[in-house]
């Protein structure tokens, strides 16, 4: 089917569940003879949902025993468009991304038989979870490219847009602008390609390479849209069909500014990829003492661990102190090994300053979100960095200096980007935003959540507001009567 133009679309979030999926409620239930499944439930934001042909859907299944324990488990089926009780219940619009065919699927006792299984009972999750990883990976390469055209776009507008006697593009703070946008699509284009390269191996685990990369590029994209808005003016925020109306190139910088926010979001939040890739850093540690945080282990396992412990750390500890003796960058020539050595002792600097944050919070630390999220940022941007040095040594070695200055540029600004989030882990508000936050909640009125039928209501032009239609609306909290008269006014 697919081979022939058929659109697929894949299920996996629900109205209650995103970043969870293990307690997804959508469920898959056997029937007597075993030769079909029964799923019910719904998926929201499923995109191609609303014209797919047929669907990757994650439901839970019948959970398994395994060593006493009640083992969940999540199975994949391939669920066909035309097999009765799929409905569209609503196709999603977005503040951008327009023209995505995304919507809310519901599944009504949809008979399945077992061979549309994928992969095998209970191996859905691992399924779901390898294809974020290769969205993962798309993203960011989408990201860079994106970026990139930006980049061209604005360094011409530099030098075309003329204000006080000079091009723009030459006063200070458009040469700050335009670096930005040079230098840090080049660090994103490394850092994609690396991820790229580093999956068409085939032998290597890159969940951590690809979150990094979605997390990293995701949020320097959007921050570079926004940099190349303010850079553009008011022809920035003005929509690309209004400028090539009125006879001037239109570049629709609006619209890439409302499609670039998603990527902050889909495939795996900044968030969740700040917690992911602080769990994987600390796994080793936290497996090695497990047995001495556990109250079930016995007091053999206990000293067990403790000596292993003692035996790894022995060793490891002191060579985050003294390892740069034995670091050599001999391949790079001498303005980027400086800047190498400078990321290996900024590494080792990382990872003590890990493993005292776990000493000094033990099983806390998983709580302490916006200290792992540093730590996060600071491991992710010395990679790029050294990414982005490797990049530019070897574009040397082929005699292309045309790149020295942009990967000059992103890590003399990526220094300073790191010293201040080592200085943001031990000074910072976070204690005071908790105070703020709960003191908020406290004063806050609990949110209700309910369908209303609201009256059309007339405007300042004379006009009914809802064209004389019966408008269905949230409202959040308060009173429908009050949010009636706010809204007259």
């Amino acid at each position: 089917m697919l081979a022939k133009g058929a659109v697929s679309a894949f299920g996996l979030t629900e109205p209650s569940v995103g970043s969870d999926p293990a307690k997804m409620s959508t469920t898959a239930t056997p029937t007597e003879d075993g030769k079909h499944w029964i799923i019910n439930g719904e998926k929201l934001w499923c995109t191609n949902g609303v014209i797919a042909d047929l669907y990757v859907v994650m439901a839970a299944t019948p959970p398994i025993e395994k060593n006493g324990r009640e083992i969940k488990q999540i199975t994949a089926f391939i669920v066909e468009r035309d097999m009765p009780g799929i409905e569209v219940m609503h196709r999603c619009r977005f503040m951008g991304l327009r023209a995505i065919e995304n919507g809310l699927i519901r599944f009504t006792n949809v008979k399945v038989p077992t061979e549309n299984i994928i992969w095998g009972e209970g191996k859905g999750l691992r399924l779901a979870l390898t294809t974020l990883n290769d969205g993962r990976l798309g993203i960011p390469a989408i990201t860079a490219g994106a970026v990139g055209e930006l980049t061209e776009h604005m360094a011409a507008w530099g030098k075309t847009r003329h204000q006080w006697g000079r091009n723009v593009g030459d006063h200070e703070a458009g040469c700050d602008k335009l670096a930005q946008l040079g230098g840090g699509q080049y660090a994103m284009q490394a850092l994609a390609d690396f991820c790229a390269a580093t999956s068409d191996r085939g032998d290597t685990d890159i969940r951590m390479e690809a979150a990094a990369a979605k997390m990293y590029n995701t949020e320097l994209g959007w921050d570079l849209v926004d940099t190349a808005l303010q850079f553009k003016g008011g022809r920035g925020y003005e929509t690309g069909k209004s400028l090539t109306e009125r006879g001037e190139v239109g570049v629709p910088m609006e619209r890439a500014f409302r499609d670039a926010r998603i990527n902050r979001i889909v495939e795996g939040t900044t968030d969740v990829m700040h917690l992911f890739l602080a769990r994987e850093s600390l796994d080793k540690h936290l497996s090695m003492a497990k047995p001495l945080l556990s109250p079930k282990s016995s007091m053999g396992e206990k000293l067990k661990s403790l000596a292993t412990c003692a035996f790894f750390y022995a060793r490891w500890y002191p060579m985050l102190w003294i390892g740069g003796l034995f670091a050599s960058f001999s391949r790079f020539d001498d303005d980027l090994a400086d800047h190498m050595r400078w990321i290996e002792s900024r590494s080792r600097k990382l990872a003590r300053t890990l493993f005292h944050a776990m000493l000094l919070n033990g099983p806390k630390l998983e709580m302490k979100q916006l200290t792992l999220a540093r730590l996060v940022d600071i491991g992710t941007e010395l990679a790029v960095m050294a990414l982005t040095a490797a990049r530019a040594q070897s574009d040397r070695d082929r005699g292309d200096r045309s790149t020295s200055l942009r990967a000059q540029y992103w890590l003399e600004r990526s220094q300073g980007q790191v010293d201040g989030l080592f200085r943001a882990v031990k000074h910072n508000t976070d204690g005071t935003a908790r105070k703020l936050a709960r003191e908020m909640m406290d004063e806050a009125e609990l949110l209700e959540t309910r369908e209303v039928e609201l009256s059309p209501l007339p405007n300042e032009f004379g006009s009914d507001l809802t064209s004389g239609r019966q408008d269905r609306r949230l409202v959040f909290g308060g009173s429908v009567a009050r949010s009636e008269q706010e809204a007259s006014k």
